[in-house]
């Protein structure tokens, strides 16, 4: 597996990494630990050594096995969580210290770690990014041991921008992938300047990009795909990179004319991300073993060619930019 370097963190990642949000099942079942163990120990075994989780996934679940896994390896793993989603109205006045500090604790807890290597605040809202008060809490946990980085989740490229104007902000993650372009023409720039790290999430766009998917394919109750396509639980950008799910076949339709017909398109989808060095890591998730072998055949395969990359530059602006510019993505 190759390596990067995660901005000022220091730390030396693993290209392809894991999310967890659905590690313990498909999204909107139960966790399933027996799965989340032989997900996980997958990853490892191919190379894997950074694990993002959040403290919602799976109420805790997901946290208990990314520390079970953790204790059980020899291997140095890298372990990311996030706080504030707890939050119930999550909104900017909710966000308070005290709450956040019980957040850290509570995943210090459910992991059984003494310190977390990267603390993320979890997509908070957008006037919380102007309180100095909520970002210098993590530099008292920094001193305590309880952390060793922070870094941040945003929804939009502002609130990425806004964020990194912080000096212990050592990481973003943010949505990156072929139907969301914009973080590469400003933000990765200016993450560059303040060596910071850039996670890209969703980056198969909740599974469009792996091109398997067609007008007929049906999603459970509890799944995201099924019941957050305006933004009805949460900002409509976590579901399809909020893009609209038939104009988001259209594109991907396009996107395989340019490549051979036997390939497979999420590797492609994850070359494409890798091909901009800004990036440190992407965390594609899974819910089964055999998807982490699909996933980490990116960091092996040929890079794409110009023509490539510039047919799907072309596709993202003629289809799915003027769906999303109003969203500031």
């Amino acid at each position: 597996m190759k390596k990067r370097i995660l901005g000022k963190t220091g730390f030396e990642i693993s290209e392809i990494s894991i999310g967890t949000w659905q590690v313990g099942g498909k999204w909107g079942e139960d966790f399933n630990h027996a799965n989340a163990d032989r997900i996980l120990n997958a990853a490892v075994d191919c190379g894997i050594n950074f694990i993002d989780t959040a403290d919602v996934y799976g109420n805790g679940e997901s946290e208990k096995a990314v520390g079970r896994i953790v204790h059980s390896r020899s291997e140095r793993l890298f372990v990311a969580t996030k706080c504030g989603r707890k939050l119930s109205p999550h909104e900017d006045k909710a966000y308070q210290p005290a709450i956040l500090r019980k957040f850290v604790e509570d995943s210090l807890k459910n992991m059984n770690l003494e310190t977390i290597d990267l603390i993320q605040l979890h997509c908070p809202p957008t006037e919380t990014y102007n309180r100095p008060e909520i970002f210098d809490l993590f530099n008292t946990l920094k001193k305590e041991g309880k952390i060793l980085n922070l870094g941040v989740s945003v929804e939009k490229v502002e609130e990425a921008l806004k964020a990194i104007e912080y000096d212990n902000v050592t990481t973003v993650q943010i949505i990156f992938n072929m139907f969301r372009q914009r973080p590469a023409e400003e933000f990765f720039a200016e993450a560059a300047k303040r060596n910071v790290g850039i996670i890209a999430r969703v980056p198969l766009a909740s599974g469009l990009l792996t091109g398997k998917f067609s007008p007929a394919t049906t999603f459970s109750s509890g799944d995201h795909r099924a019941f957050n396509r305006n933004g009805e639980a949460f900002d409509k950008g976590e579901t399809f990179s909020g893009i609209d799910y038939l104009k988001g076949l259209e594109a991907v339709a396009e996107i395989k004319n340019l490549f051979p017909k036997d390939i497979e398109l999420a590797a492609v989808a994850l070359k494409w991300i890798l091909m901009f060095s800004q990036v440190s890591c992407i965390i594609p998730g899974a819910s089964r073993p055999e998807q982490i072998v699909s996933n980490i055949r990116a960091s092996r395969s040929d890079n794409l060619s110009d023509m490539q990359m510039t047919g799907i530059k072309q596709i993202y602006e003629n289809r799915i930019w003027p769906e999303i510019a109003k969203e500031k993505w």
